[in-house]
């Protein structure tokens, strides 16, 4: 089954990315909206400087023409031409002796702010004169004078609705293009790191070195990749180190000959089970076992053969025990024993009692015994009871000397009483 990548959380490596990401972009937007609208600025007032130039350059025959003339009407005719755009908030014509002849000026006082002060305050008035050509032989005579004052908060208006144009776009640009930048970073960047942090989390601590290892395509020589192989080396090497682990483990635990456990691992498992079932009020059996004539057995077939024989012993024995909860161990030479927490004797009689079949089982043939001609094995058994109280190492002494029993009393049998079993 294919594994999905975490979603995404608040906090997340992509959260982070796209928000450090829309951060970047707005900023940079600000910056860039801020250099258009000072570019903006600069060429508005050069656009209304060279309108201005250009309307009186029109009317300033006609208004010169006027002035000579001492015509008020037609002085009021320009000048209302003039008026009537927006960007002009007074005009005055007035005549060689500085008589107005028409002058418009607005119902209330214009607004001003330190905004359109800043902008346009040095270029809100205008004064041009007025030269009317007399006759050909003459130079030509100044008869007047036109006086233009601009509406600044008419050129502000316009500078704010195309600022706010300016900015909206900067905006817009900048979302679109941290949307670009977030879905880049994800697919080439976060999304491969997911990967790799999604394989690591399902990686099963006790395998390391089975971690599902991500292919990253596209990253194989550069960082991501890098990061990939060395995760790689570092969780195998951790694996190695865990194999070492178990299996010094299972040397210090186990019987090197037969697999069982040995009896380091049986003095420790005797300690915890003998606090376990004095604490719970439970019993607790011992059966020690020990093949029959066994030093015969290795002078006559060799040692060879009483190795393989010992192993085919335990194997057999440790398949009448439940392993999860009850231990065989080997306890020295060609004697075993066997840790039963929970079971009386009744319980522990039968468990013995599969243990001698086992061994009976394995049909080995023994000639040179002194009481059997196949291979045997005696067993004591001893538990603990409510009516007789003992110690741990009081109860390992009275089950091997029930073996004791066994053995003087013909070998191949239990004893977990005086009496034979």
């Amino acid at each position: 089954m294919t594994k999905r990548p975490l979603p995404l959380r608040t906090g997340s490596l992509t959260s982070k990315q796209a928000l450090l990401t829309l951060l970047l972009a707005v900023l940079i937007s600000v910056i860039a909206g801020c250099l258009e609208l000072f570019n903006h600025a600069a060429s508005m007032r050069e656009d209304v400087a060279q309108r201005v130039e250009q309307q009186l350059a029109i009317v300033n025959g006609a208004a010169a023409e006027a002035a000579f003339q001492l015509n008020p009407d037609l002085a009021n005719q320009i000048a209302y031409g003039l008026f009537s755009d927006d960007e002009i908030a007074q005009v005055t014509i007035r005549d060689d002796f500085g008589a107005a002849l028409a002058e418009f000026v607005p119902d209330s006082a214009t607004e001003t702010s330190w905004l359109s002060q800043r902008l346009f305050g040095d270029m809100l008035r205008y004064r041009e004169p007025l030269n009317y050509f007399v006759a050909a032989d003459l130079p030509e005579a100044e008869v007047g004078e036109v006086e233009l004052r601009l509406d600044e908060h008419s050129l502000t208006q316009q500078f704010l609705a195309r600022s706010v144009s300016v900015v909206g776009s900067s905006v817009v640009e900048a979302f679109i293009l941290s949307l670009l930048i977030i879905a880049f970073f994800h697919y080439f960047i976060t999304r491969p790191l997911l990967k790799v942090h999604d394989a690591i989390v399902h990686t099963d601590p006790e395998r390391p070195g089975q971690w599902a290892k991500p292919q990253l395509h596209g990253h194989r020589q550069d960082e991501l990749g890098h990061l990939v192989d060395s995760l790689d080396h570092l969780l195998q090497a951790f694996q190695k180190g865990l194999d070492q682990r178990d299996q010094l483990h299972h040397l210090s635990h186990n019987d090197g000959l037969t697999g069982v456990a040995n009896r380091r691992h049986f003095d420790l498992f005797y300690k915890q089970q003998w606090q376990r079932t004095q604490h719970h009020a439970q019993p607790l059996s011992v059966i020690f076992i020990d093949i029959d004539n066994f030093k015969e057995f290795n002078d006559h077939y060799g040692h060879a053969m009483g190795d393989d024989t010992l192993r085919a012993v335990a194997q057999v024995l440790n398949q009448c025990i439940d392993p999860d909860q009850e231990l065989l161990a080997r306890y020295g030479g060609e004697e075993f024993v066997c840790i039963l927490p929970g079971k009386d004797e009744a319980a522990a009689l039968d468990v013995a009692q599969c243990l001698r079949r086992a061994v009976l089982s394995l049909a080995i043939p023994h000639a040179y015994s002194s009481t059997h001609t196949h291979l045997t094995a005696s067993m004591g058994v001893a538990s603990t009871s409510r009516h007789t109280a003992l110690s741990a190492t009081a109860l390992l002494a009275l089950a091997d000397q029930h073996l004791y029993h066994a053995k003087q009393r013909g070998r191949n049998r239990i004893e977990a009483r005086p009496s034979t079993v």
